[in-house]
């Protein structure tokens, strides 16, 4: 890439990021169906396998779609927020768009967003604008089947103008209660505006009061169910060394002991939604195999499970100590992470370290993690939104105990004063007698933080710097 075009693909990032945040919500979809249909109606040159849910979408997104890969088929993948590069958020074939394509289809929407903007009362946000050239990207590639995860919600989101073959409702839990509503079946109920007519509906296990009102909407609009715990599942798992084995009854067969390379049984939930999503697909698709479909094959399976990864979804990114980043934000996706890390690693102890939204349930948050961590660094990611580190702390005395709990004013200091606390532990551990473990550091309260730790803990990086830490 020369220097010339790496400015060009920072000023495009500038001028994306200048909108409207994706966080600031205007229910509307008049400004994303007058861009797409400037556009052409790109969204409508290729079937979409839609997901939404609380927790859980970013993965079973990108297991879909190395499913669908490993069938041979050409993939695109829109998913949000992104760890550490905005085009990260549109893949085709499983690749991020390179700099040279992302900055090409910016510039090819890039009249159109000026009309939209003029003709609107509210101008296109960050969001519609990304949403806008992963279709249109999409569309020129061409794929065979977009896999598409929602922003927010389901009813009002952006990407609902495309219309599932398949949806997928993955776990629900309350979050983004200022937009969705603060009860499981308010959220349920915007969530399932993603379930079209005619749509299978691939549900992942549910609180009885969302999977009442997915099913009622399943119901209105006259689309078929899958049901994870009764048409599909999970039948078994087992630990193993770097994931788990886990067998799977699907919608079209038996697959037994399948390697996946990652942890947690919810993992392992969201692997046989996103099975279960694609053998609909393989029904569900236009010009489907005559005679009905048939199982993916063994094989396929095989290797499709063994190919499957989360980026920031407990994500091992350093050794001595083991360092781990998760993008846990939310308390249930939080106690989900505590079980899979706590059934996977044998630490003698675990330092965690917290940076969280302000917007979130941080009470319940820290009431999830306070079981698993002896000691707690907070400190704040590179978003605006993070909540000042004292208040964090604050919060977490409150939970944790004063003598439980440290300050960092920037991350950099939090895995500095964390990779000391650990040793010491370790050093404790070995002199008492413990058997050999280590203790362990997590990163964890969002996909930024997760982002930006991978960021500082990459090969070559550096987790060092000035912090302004103190004991809280």
């Amino acid at each position: 890439m020369t220097a010339d075009f790496g400015d060009r693909l920072r000023e495009v990032e500038r001028e994306i990021l200048a909108r409207r945040p994706e966080h600031a919500i205007e229910p509307s979809l008049d400004r994303i169906e007058m861009l797409v249909s400037l556009l052409g109606d790109p969204h409508r040159a290729y079937p979409v396998i839609h997901l939404t849910g609380t927790n859980g979408k970013t993965s079973t997104a990108r297991m879909t779609e190395t499913l669908l890969r490993a069938r041979g088929l050409r993939t695109g993948l829109f998913t949000s927020p992104h760890l550490t590069s905005m085009q990260e958020r549109i893949c085709v074939d499983g690749t991020p768009l390179r700099g040279e394509l992302f900055v090409e289809a910016y510039d090819e929407i890039l009249p159109y967003l000026h009309l939209v903007d003029e003709r609107q009362p509210v101008p296109l946000s960050f969001f519609e604008v990304l949403v806008g050239m992963a279709f249109a990207v999409f569309a020129d590639a061409p794929v065979d089947v977009a896999v598409i995860e929602v922003g927010m919600g389901g009813t009002w989101d952006n990407t609902n103008v495309a219309d599932g073959a398949v949806a997928v409702v993955t776990p629900i839990s309350i979050d983004h209660s200022r937009y969705l509503g603060n009860t499981v079946d308010a959220i349920a109920a915007d969530k399932a505006g993603i379930i079209k007519p005619g749509a299978i509906a691939v549900l992942a296990q549910q609180p009885l009061d969302a999977a009442e009102m997915l099913l009622r909407r399943v119901a209105e609009v006259g689309a078929t169910v899958a049901r994870e715990g009764l048409e599909f599942g999970v039948t078994s798992r087992e630990l193993a060394v770097g994931g788990q084995l886990v067998s799977v009854r699907g919608l079209l067969g038996e697959y037994r002991e399948l390697f996946l390379p990652l942890f947690g049984a919810y993992q392992a939930g969201n692997a046989a939604c996103a099975l279960a999503a694609v053998e609909a697909f393989a029904g569900a698709a236009p010009g489907g195999e005559a005679g009905g479909p048939e199982p993916l094959g063994d094989a396929l399976v095989r290797e499709a499970f063994a190919m499957m990864s989360s980026p920031g979804r407990l994500e091992i990114v350093r050794r001595s100590p083991t360092v781990i980043v998760d993008a846990a934000h939310n308390p249930a996706g939080m106690a989900a992470s505590v079980e899979a890390l706590t059934e996977a690693f044998t630490f003698s102890g675990l330092v965690g370290i917290l940076a969280v939204s302000e917007d979130k349930d941080v009470p319940a948050i820290l009431d999830q993690l306070e079981p698993a961590v002896a000691e707690l660094v907070v400190t704040c990611n590179s978003s605006r939104r993070s909540m000042n580190p004292a208040k964090l702390a604050e919060l977490a005395a409150a939970v944790f105990g004063p003598d439980r709990v440290w300050l960092a004013d920037r991350l950099d200091g939090a895995i500095e004063i964390a990779v000391g606390l650990a040793d010491d532990a370790a050093a404790a551990a070995a002199a008492a007698g413990a058997l050999p473990g280590g203790c362990g550091i997590l990163v964890t309260g969002s996909v930024i933080t997760a982002g930006d730790a991978r960021l500082l803990l990459a090969p070559g990086g550096d987790a060092a710097g000035e912090s302004g830490a103190d004991h809280a």
